[in-house]
């Protein structure tokens, strides 16, 4: 798509020609992307905002990085908020304590899913503990789950003895999903009180439960 195009397409009424116009800005260079791209952050489609988001992380500039970050902390749309954050990840190791402050300011449960999902993703066990424990005490379960699954990936890290000595402590938590979760991630912990609290877990009173922790055994 032509230039001119693209810039008359950016301000069609119609959403849709919008987007087609933010997905060709992806052919063109970042001094001429990013400062058009950056003419639609407070578009009124909440989609073409998204759009935006996905597009800046293709655009590895300080310009789209300060861009998404202002994106992922003044949207008032929770998705676009998600996809920013998402997209910062991809600028690599510089967005991990800007995804970790946002996840401690930012409650919303697609928010802070999304930024747990990156951060697995990356080689930062620290931080990804220190945001598994604000994970379980948040009000949502889904993301309390996600908590829980964190620990699990961080056996043989830095942060393994604490992440087990956390999920020994869930696998006699009152919600069965929370126990569920704990039994999945205990799996991961080559270690005696890991394969104990396992053991407990295969007699638990919810099937489920019984059923995770049994998983591996009846597949052998």
């Amino acid at each position: 798509m032509e230039l001119q195009e693209i810039k008359a397409n950016l301000n069609n009424s119609d959403f849709s020609y919008r987007l087609k116009a933010i997905d060709a800005l992806n052919s063109y260079q970042s001094e001429i992307a990013v400062p058009l791209l950056k003419t639609k952050l407070y578009d009124s489609e909440f989609l073409v905002r998204s759009r935006v988001a996905m597009s800046l992380a293709k655009q590895q500039t300080s310009e789209s990085f300060a861009a998404l970050m202002e994106m992922m902390k003044l949207d008032d749309t929770p998705n676009v908020r998600a996809e920013a954050a998402n997209s910062l990840s991809l600028f690599g190791k510089v967005s991990i304590p800007h995804l970790v402050a946002t996840f401690y300011q930012d409650d919303h449960w697609i928010v802070r899913r999304s930024i747990i999902a990156v951060l697995v993703e990356m080689e930062c066990p620290e931080d990804l503990f220190d945001v598994s424990l604000v994970a379980l005490k948040d009000e949502d379960l889904t993301v309390q789950e996600s908590g829980v699954d964190v620990l699990g990936v961080l056996a043989n890290t830095s942060k393994s003895a604490e992440a087990l000595t956390k999920l020994l402590e869930l696998a006699n938590h009152e919600l069965q999903n929370i126990r569920l979760r704990a039994a999945y991630a205990l799996k991961r912990f080559d270690n005696p009180q890991a394969k104990a609290a396992l053991e407990k877990l295969r007699k638990d009173p919810d099937h489920r439960v019984v059923g995770a922790a049994l998983e591996n055994l009846l597949e052998k």
